[in-house]
Protein backbone atom coordinates (compact mmCIF):
# COMPACT_ATOMS: atom_id res chain seq x y z
CA UNK A 1 0.00 0.00 0.00
CA UNK A 2 1.33 3.42 -0.98
CA UNK A 3 0.47 6.53 1.05
CA UNK A 4 1.24 10.04 -0.16
CA UNK A 5 1.79 12.09 2.99
CA UNK A 6 1.18 15.82 2.58
CA UNK A 7 0.65 16.30 6.30
CA UNK A 8 2.65 18.37 8.74
CA UNK A 9 3.34 19.01 12.43
CA UNK A 10 1.82 16.21 14.62
CA UNK A 11 -1.73 15.27 13.60
CA UNK A 12 -1.21 13.84 10.12
CA UNK A 13 2.40 12.69 10.57
CA UNK A 14 1.38 10.54 13.55
CA UNK A 15 -1.37 8.95 11.46
CA UNK A 16 1.04 8.18 8.61
CA UNK A 17 3.69 6.98 11.05
CA UNK A 18 1.22 4.37 12.31
CA UNK A 19 0.32 3.41 8.73
CA UNK A 20 4.02 2.95 8.01
CA UNK A 21 4.46 0.75 11.06
CA UNK A 22 1.56 -1.36 9.81
CA UNK A 23 3.48 -1.96 6.59
CA UNK A 24 2.49 0.86 4.22
CA UNK A 25 5.05 2.69 2.08
CA UNK A 26 4.90 6.34 3.15
CA UNK A 27 6.05 8.94 0.63
CA UNK A 28 6.27 12.28 2.40
CA UNK A 29 5.73 15.15 -0.05
CA UNK A 30 7.43 18.30 1.27
CA UNK A 31 7.83 21.88 0.07
CA UNK A 32 11.29 23.20 -0.68
CA UNK A 33 11.82 24.39 2.88
CA UNK A 34 10.54 21.17 4.40
CA UNK A 35 7.53 20.82 6.64
CA UNK A 36 7.41 23.26 9.60
CA UNK A 37 8.48 20.86 12.36
CA UNK A 38 11.74 19.93 10.60
CA UNK A 39 13.50 23.15 11.55
CA UNK A 40 11.50 24.36 14.56
CA UNK A 41 14.67 24.62 16.67
CA UNK A 42 17.47 26.92 15.54
CA UNK A 43 20.29 24.87 14.04
CA UNK A 44 21.24 22.77 11.06
CA UNK A 45 19.93 19.42 12.33
CA UNK A 46 16.28 18.52 11.93
CA UNK A 47 14.39 18.47 15.21
CA UNK A 48 13.83 15.51 17.50
CA UNK A 49 10.07 16.03 17.08
CA UNK A 50 10.41 15.49 13.34
CA UNK A 51 12.63 12.45 13.90
CA UNK A 52 10.16 10.84 16.30
CA UNK A 53 7.19 11.06 13.92
CA UNK A 54 8.77 10.47 10.53
CA UNK A 55 10.96 7.41 10.87
CA UNK A 56 10.83 5.04 7.92
CA UNK A 57 9.22 7.51 5.52
CA UNK A 58 10.56 8.56 2.12
CA UNK A 59 10.95 12.31 1.57
CA UNK A 60 10.18 13.83 -1.83
CA UNK A 61 10.73 17.55 -2.34
CA UNK A 62 8.02 18.75 -4.73
CA UNK A 63 6.69 22.21 -5.62
CA UNK A 64 2.91 21.77 -5.74
CA UNK A 65 2.48 25.41 -6.76
CA UNK A 66 4.24 24.69 -10.06
CA UNK A 67 2.05 23.20 -12.84
CA UNK A 68 4.61 20.47 -13.52
CA UNK A 69 4.80 19.73 -9.80
CA UNK A 70 1.05 19.19 -9.71
CA UNK A 71 1.28 16.93 -12.77
CA UNK A 72 3.90 14.81 -11.07
CA UNK A 73 1.84 14.61 -7.90
CA UNK A 74 -1.25 13.47 -9.81
CA UNK A 75 0.87 10.85 -11.55
CA UNK A 76 1.86 9.57 -8.11
CA UNK A 77 -1.82 9.63 -7.08
CA UNK A 78 -2.60 7.29 -9.99
CA UNK A 79 -0.36 4.68 -8.33
CA UNK A 80 -1.24 5.39 -4.70
CA UNK A 81 -3.88 4.14 -2.29
CA UNK A 82 -4.17 7.01 0.18
CA UNK A 83 -3.40 10.73 0.36
CA UNK A 84 -3.19 12.26 3.85
CA UNK A 85 -3.32 16.01 4.50
CA UNK A 86 -4.03 18.39 7.35
CA UNK A 87 -3.51 21.74 5.63
CA UNK A 88 -5.54 24.80 6.55
CA UNK A 89 -9.08 24.56 5.12
CA UNK A 90 -9.20 25.20 1.39
CA UNK A 91 -5.48 24.70 0.70
CA UNK A 92 -5.86 21.66 -1.56
CA UNK A 93 -8.60 23.40 -3.52
CA UNK A 94 -6.38 26.44 -4.05
CA UNK A 95 -3.71 24.09 -5.38
CA UNK A 96 -6.29 22.55 -7.74
CA UNK A 97 -5.80 19.24 -5.93
CA UNK A 98 -9.18 18.75 -4.25
CA UNK A 99 -10.77 15.32 -3.94
CA UNK A 100 -12.64 15.65 -7.24
CA UNK A 101 -9.33 16.17 -9.06
CA UNK A 102 -7.63 13.28 -7.23
CA UNK A 103 -10.57 10.95 -7.94
CA UNK A 104 -10.37 11.70 -11.67
CA UNK A 105 -6.76 10.56 -11.55
CA UNK A 106 -7.58 7.47 -9.47
CA UNK A 107 -11.15 6.44 -8.67
CA UNK A 108 -9.90 4.26 -5.83
CA UNK A 109 -7.92 6.96 -4.05
CA UNK A 110 -8.74 7.69 -0.42
CA UNK A 111 -8.17 11.29 0.61
CA UNK A 112 -7.86 11.54 4.39
CA UNK A 113 -8.15 15.03 5.85
CA UNK A 114 -7.32 16.01 9.40
CA UNK A 115 -9.34 19.10 10.26
CA UNK A 116 -9.57 21.31 13.30
CA UNK A 117 -13.34 21.64 13.37
CA UNK A 118 -16.12 19.52 11.94
CA UNK A 119 -17.53 20.27 8.51
CA UNK A 120 -20.67 22.38 8.80
CA UNK A 121 -19.75 23.89 12.17
CA UNK A 122 -19.39 27.68 12.48
CA UNK A 123 -15.61 27.31 12.86
CA UNK A 124 -15.15 24.79 10.03
CA UNK A 125 -13.08 27.14 7.87
CA UNK A 126 -10.92 28.45 10.71
CA UNK A 127 -7.31 27.48 11.21
CA UNK A 128 -6.76 25.27 14.23
CA UNK A 129 -3.87 23.97 16.29
CA UNK A 130 -3.74 21.71 19.32
CA UNK A 131 -3.89 24.69 21.69
CA UNK A 132 -6.98 26.21 20.06
CA UNK A 133 -8.79 22.86 20.07
CA UNK A 134 -7.98 22.33 23.75
CA UNK A 135 -9.40 25.78 24.39
CA UNK A 136 -12.65 25.31 22.47
CA UNK A 137 -13.49 21.77 23.62
CA UNK A 138 -13.30 22.36 27.37
CA UNK A 139 -9.98 20.56 27.86
CA UNK A 140 -8.32 23.70 29.22
CA UNK A 141 -11.36 24.60 31.31
CA UNK A 142 -11.25 21.19 32.99
CA UNK A 143 -7.46 21.04 33.49
CA UNK A 144 -5.72 22.55 36.51
CA UNK A 145 -6.65 23.51 40.05
CA UNK A 146 -10.10 24.97 40.85
CA UNK A 147 -8.67 28.30 42.05
CA UNK A 148 -6.26 28.69 39.11
CA UNK A 149 -6.77 29.76 35.48
CA UNK A 150 -7.59 27.20 32.77
CA UNK A 151 -4.51 25.17 31.89
CA UNK A 152 -3.33 23.47 28.71
CA UNK A 153 -2.87 19.72 28.99
CA UNK A 154 0.82 18.86 28.76
CA UNK A 155 0.56 16.40 25.85
CA UNK A 156 -0.72 17.50 22.43
CA UNK A 157 -3.93 15.55 22.99
CA UNK A 158 -5.92 17.07 20.12
CA UNK A 159 -3.24 16.39 17.52
CA UNK A 160 -2.67 12.79 18.55
CA UNK A 161 -6.31 11.88 19.22
CA UNK A 162 -7.14 13.32 15.81
CA UNK A 163 -4.32 11.41 14.14
CA UNK A 164 -5.37 8.12 15.73
CA UNK A 165 -8.99 8.57 14.66
CA UNK A 166 -7.80 9.46 11.15
CA UNK A 167 -6.01 6.11 11.02
CA UNK A 168 -9.30 4.40 11.91
CA UNK A 169 -11.12 6.33 9.16
CA UNK A 170 -8.50 5.31 6.59
CA UNK A 171 -8.55 1.62 7.48
CA UNK A 172 -12.36 1.67 7.35
CA UNK A 173 -12.30 3.33 3.92
CA UNK A 174 -9.76 0.78 2.69
CA UNK A 175 -12.07 -2.03 3.77
CA UNK A 176 -15.07 -0.37 2.13
CA UNK A 177 -13.05 -0.07 -1.08
CA UNK A 178 -12.70 -3.85 -1.19
CA UNK A 179 -16.51 -3.99 -1.43
CA UNK A 180 -17.31 -0.97 -3.61
CA UNK A 181 -14.11 -0.58 -5.60
CA UNK A 182 -14.24 3.16 -4.97
CA UNK A 183 -12.25 5.50 -2.80
CA UNK A 184 -13.71 8.36 -0.78
CA UNK A 185 -12.84 11.53 1.09
CA UNK A 186 -12.73 10.85 4.84
CA UNK A 187 -12.35 13.58 7.44
CA UNK A 188 -11.65 13.66 11.17
CA UNK A 189 -11.95 16.88 13.15
CA UNK A 190 -9.68 17.18 16.16
CA UNK A 191 -12.57 18.84 17.98
CA UNK A 192 -14.75 15.75 17.47
CA UNK A 193 -11.95 13.36 18.41
CA UNK A 194 -11.26 15.13 21.71
CA UNK A 195 -14.80 15.56 23.06
CA UNK A 196 -15.36 11.87 24.04
CA UNK A 197 -12.28 12.03 26.28
CA UNK A 198 -14.18 14.52 28.45
CA UNK A 199 -16.77 11.89 29.37
CA UNK A 200 -16.06 12.05 33.13
CA UNK A 201 -16.26 15.85 33.19
CA UNK A 202 -19.39 15.94 31.01
CA UNK A 203 -21.04 13.24 33.13
CA UNK A 204 -20.22 15.14 36.32
CA UNK A 205 -21.69 18.32 34.83
CA UNK A 206 -24.88 16.54 33.76
CA UNK A 207 -25.31 14.55 36.98
CA UNK A 208 -24.86 17.64 39.14
CA UNK A 209 -26.95 19.98 37.03
CA UNK A 210 -23.85 22.01 36.27
CA UNK A 211 -22.91 22.46 39.94
CA UNK A 212 -19.51 20.74 39.89
CA UNK A 213 -16.36 22.85 39.49
CA UNK A 214 -14.85 22.58 36.02
CA UNK A 215 -11.31 22.07 37.29
CA UNK A 216 -10.70 19.40 39.91
CA UNK A 217 -6.90 19.23 39.96
CA UNK A 218 -5.74 15.63 40.31
CA UNK A 219 -9.07 14.47 41.69
CA UNK A 220 -11.52 12.53 39.53
CA UNK A 221 -12.77 14.97 36.91
CA UNK A 222 -16.38 14.04 37.65
CA UNK A 223 -15.75 14.00 41.43
CA UNK A 224 -17.27 10.51 41.42
CA UNK A 225 -14.37 8.41 42.81
CA UNK A 226 -12.48 8.67 46.10
CA UNK A 227 -9.70 8.10 46.97
CA UNK A 228 -8.48 9.30 43.58
CA UNK A 229 -5.54 11.67 43.70
CA UNK A 230 -1.79 12.15 43.62
CA UNK A 231 -0.40 11.72 47.12
CA UNK A 232 3.00 12.66 48.60
CA UNK A 233 5.57 9.95 49.23
CA UNK A 234 8.70 10.32 51.31
CA UNK A 235 10.68 10.85 48.09
CA UNK A 236 8.17 11.95 45.45
CA UNK A 237 4.56 11.38 44.47
CA UNK A 238 2.27 8.40 43.88
CA UNK A 239 -1.07 8.22 42.06
CA UNK A 240 -3.64 6.07 43.89
CA UNK A 241 -7.29 5.36 43.15
CA UNK A 242 -9.97 3.09 44.57
CA UNK A 243 -12.55 2.36 41.89
CA UNK A 244 -14.60 -0.01 44.03
CA UNK A 245 -15.26 -1.11 47.60
CA UNK A 246 -12.70 -3.90 47.36
CA UNK A 247 -9.93 -1.44 46.52
CA UNK A 248 -10.99 0.78 49.41
CA UNK A 249 -11.07 -2.05 51.92
CA UNK A 250 -7.63 -3.28 50.81
CA UNK A 251 -6.21 0.23 51.16
CA UNK A 252 -7.67 0.62 54.65
CA UNK A 253 -6.12 -2.63 55.85
CA UNK A 254 -2.79 -1.72 54.27
CA UNK A 255 -2.80 1.64 56.08
CA UNK A 256 -3.57 -0.12 59.37
CA UNK A 257 -6.97 1.60 59.43
CA UNK A 258 -9.26 -1.42 59.22
CA UNK A 259 -11.92 0.46 61.17
CA UNK A 260 -12.45 2.78 58.19
CA UNK A 261 -13.33 -0.20 56.00
CA UNK A 262 -16.07 -1.14 58.47
CA UNK A 263 -17.36 2.39 58.99
CA UNK A 264 -20.72 2.84 57.17
CA UNK A 265 -19.83 6.52 56.77
CA UNK A 266 -17.32 5.38 54.12
CA UNK A 267 -19.17 2.26 53.01
CA UNK A 268 -20.03 3.26 49.45
CA UNK A 269 -18.51 5.33 46.65
CA UNK A 270 -20.99 8.21 47.15
CA UNK A 271 -20.30 8.19 50.89
CA UNK A 272 -16.56 8.40 50.32
CA UNK A 273 -16.97 11.13 47.72
CA UNK A 274 -18.98 13.17 50.24
CA UNK A 275 -15.93 13.20 52.54
CA UNK A 276 -13.29 13.47 49.84
CA UNK A 277 -11.09 16.08 51.53
CA UNK A 278 -11.04 14.16 54.82
CA UNK A 279 -10.11 10.89 53.13
CA UNK A 280 -7.41 12.56 51.05
CA UNK A 281 -5.85 13.87 54.28
CA UNK A 282 -5.91 10.38 55.82
CA UNK A 283 -4.31 8.75 52.80
CA UNK A 284 -1.71 11.52 52.41
CA UNK A 285 -0.66 11.23 56.06
CA UNK A 286 0.10 7.55 55.49
CA UNK A 287 1.82 7.84 52.09
CA UNK A 288 4.08 10.70 53.19
CA UNK A 289 5.99 8.36 55.51
CA UNK A 290 6.80 5.71 52.87
CA UNK A 291 9.08 5.82 49.82
CA UNK A 292 7.58 5.87 46.36
CA UNK A 293 8.92 2.44 45.41
CA UNK A 294 7.76 0.82 48.64
CA UNK A 295 4.30 2.38 48.36
CA UNK A 296 3.84 1.03 44.86
CA UNK A 297 5.04 -2.43 45.89
CA UNK A 298 2.67 -2.63 48.85
CA UNK A 299 -0.32 -1.25 46.96
CA UNK A 300 0.17 -3.52 43.96
CA UNK A 301 0.55 -6.54 46.25
CA UNK A 302 -3.00 -5.99 47.54
CA UNK A 303 -4.47 -5.03 44.14
CA UNK A 304 -4.95 -1.29 44.62
CA UNK A 305 -4.40 0.64 41.34
CA UNK A 306 -1.38 2.90 41.69
CA UNK A 307 1.69 4.23 39.95
CA UNK A 308 4.70 6.36 40.81
CA UNK A 309 4.67 9.83 39.28
CA UNK A 310 7.70 9.71 37.00
CA UNK A 311 9.59 12.69 35.65
CA UNK A 312 10.31 12.94 31.94
CA UNK A 313 13.92 12.13 32.82
CA UNK A 314 12.71 8.96 34.54
CA UNK A 315 10.76 7.99 31.43
CA UNK A 316 13.70 8.64 29.09
CA UNK A 317 15.98 6.40 31.16
CA UNK A 318 13.38 3.70 31.78
CA UNK A 319 12.01 0.64 29.97
CA UNK A 320 9.95 2.64 27.45
CA UNK A 321 13.22 3.51 25.70
CA UNK A 322 14.90 0.70 23.79
CA UNK A 323 14.84 -1.41 20.65
CA UNK A 324 11.42 -2.85 21.53
CA UNK A 325 10.10 0.16 23.43
CA UNK A 326 7.91 3.10 22.51
CA UNK A 327 10.95 5.37 22.06
CA UNK A 328 13.53 3.62 19.89
CA UNK A 329 17.12 4.76 19.28
CA UNK A 330 18.14 4.60 15.61
CA UNK A 331 21.10 5.77 13.55
CA UNK A 332 20.59 8.21 10.68
CA UNK A 333 22.75 8.00 7.51
CA UNK A 334 25.36 10.30 9.07
CA UNK A 335 25.80 8.02 12.10
CA UNK A 336 23.91 10.37 14.43
CA UNK A 337 21.71 8.71 17.06
CA UNK A 338 18.11 9.85 16.77
CA UNK A 339 14.85 8.42 18.08
CA UNK A 340 11.72 7.02 16.46
CA UNK A 341 8.39 6.28 18.11
CA UNK A 342 7.34 2.66 18.51
CA UNK A 343 4.00 1.18 17.52
CA UNK A 344 1.33 0.93 20.24
CA UNK A 345 -0.68 -1.42 17.96
CA UNK A 346 0.54 -4.93 18.80
CA UNK A 347 -0.48 -7.53 16.20
CA UNK A 348 1.11 -10.92 16.98
CA UNK A 349 0.42 -12.22 13.46
CA UNK A 350 2.26 -9.29 11.86
CA UNK A 351 6.01 -8.96 12.40
CA UNK A 352 6.91 -5.44 13.58
CA UNK A 353 8.41 -3.05 11.05
CA UNK A 354 12.02 -2.28 12.09
CA UNK A 355 12.56 1.26 13.34
CA UNK A 356 14.57 3.47 10.99
CA UNK A 357 15.60 7.11 11.02
CA UNK A 358 13.56 9.98 9.59
CA UNK A 359 14.70 11.06 6.11
CA UNK A 360 16.65 14.14 5.16
CA UNK A 361 14.64 16.64 3.12
CA UNK A 362 14.21 15.34 -0.42
CA UNK A 363 16.41 12.31 0.21
CA UNK A 364 14.20 10.06 -1.93
CA UNK A 365 13.06 12.49 -4.63
CA UNK A 366 15.07 10.92 -7.45
CA UNK A 367 14.38 7.37 -6.29
CA UNK A 368 10.61 7.82 -6.09
CA UNK A 369 10.23 9.73 -9.36
CA UNK A 370 12.46 7.25 -11.16
CA UNK A 371 10.90 4.07 -9.76
CA UNK A 372 7.28 5.21 -9.60
CA UNK A 373 7.10 7.38 -12.73
CA UNK A 374 10.06 6.24 -14.82
CA UNK A 375 11.61 9.70 -14.99
CA UNK A 376 15.12 9.65 -16.41
CA UNK A 377 18.17 11.43 -14.99
CA UNK A 378 18.13 14.18 -17.63
CA UNK A 379 14.50 15.01 -16.87
CA UNK A 380 15.26 15.07 -13.14
CA UNK A 381 17.96 17.66 -13.81
CA UNK A 382 15.48 19.80 -15.77
CA UNK A 383 12.97 19.53 -12.93
CA UNK A 384 15.59 20.74 -10.48
CA UNK A 385 16.60 23.59 -12.79
CA UNK A 386 12.95 24.67 -13.06
CA UNK A 387 12.45 24.54 -9.27
CA UNK A 388 9.91 21.75 -9.53
CA UNK A 389 11.86 19.37 -7.26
Amino acid sequence: MVVLDLSQVYNGPYCTMLLGQLGAEIIKIEPFGGEPVRWRVVGEQQTAAFDLLNGGKKSVRLNLKHPRGRELFLSLVERADVVVENFSPGTLQRLSLGYDVLARANAGIILATGRGYGAGTPQSEQRAMDLTIQAVTGVMATTGQPDQPPTKAGPAVADFFGGTHLLAAITTALYQRTVTGNGQHVEVAMQDAVVPSLTSSIAGYLDSGGALPERTGNKHSGLAVCPYNVYPAADGWVAILCMNDGHWQSLCRLMGRGELAEDPAFGSPPARVAQMDKLDEIVAAWTAEVTRQELVRRLQDVGVPCSPVLSLSDVMTGPLVGADGMIRPVLDPTGRTTYALGNPLRLPASPPVPATAAPALGAHTDEVLREQLGIAAAELERLRHDNVV
